[in-house]
């Protein structure tokens, strides 16, 4: 594959991720609820962020406030988000819209410097 075509990849692929990450909407974990299997589990990962600003001063976590604050924030209010979690979203913030959507368990499965991935079950 040419670059130019990898590149057209990566950026559609990223829009996809983009609108699902925006949905965090309650009606649409309540959906993703029923839809799971009998011990089903969703598998979310987002950005890496603590709960609180003062923990996030490192250079990864201010670039990632610099672009969630003027792309997935605007995105999501431009797809009608009832919920827009704001710059960053910590692993208590997450868990609590989780919870309002009718799941129970919510674990830590894996982080790294770049990535928070949380396994959430109904």
């Amino acid at each position: 594959m040419m670059v130019r075509q990898l590149v057209g990849m990566s950026q559609r692929l990223q829009q996809r991720v983009e609108r699902i990450q925006h949905a965090r909407d309650r009606r649409r974990h309540r959906q993703t609820a029923e839809a799971l299997a009998p011990g089903g589990t969703v598998m979310l990962v987002e950005p890496f962020a603590n709960d609180r600003v003062e923990d996030n001063l490192s250079p990864v976590a201010r670039l990632y406030y610099a672009a969630s604050t003027t792309l997935c924030c605007a995105h999501a209010i431009s797809e009608g988000g009832k919920l827009v979690l704001g710059a960053q979203a910590g692993e208590a913030r997450l868990a609590e819209v989780f919870r309002k959507a009718g799941f129970t368990r919510t674990r830590r499965a894996a982080e790294t410097p770049f990535n928070l991935m949380l396994e959430v079950r109904p």
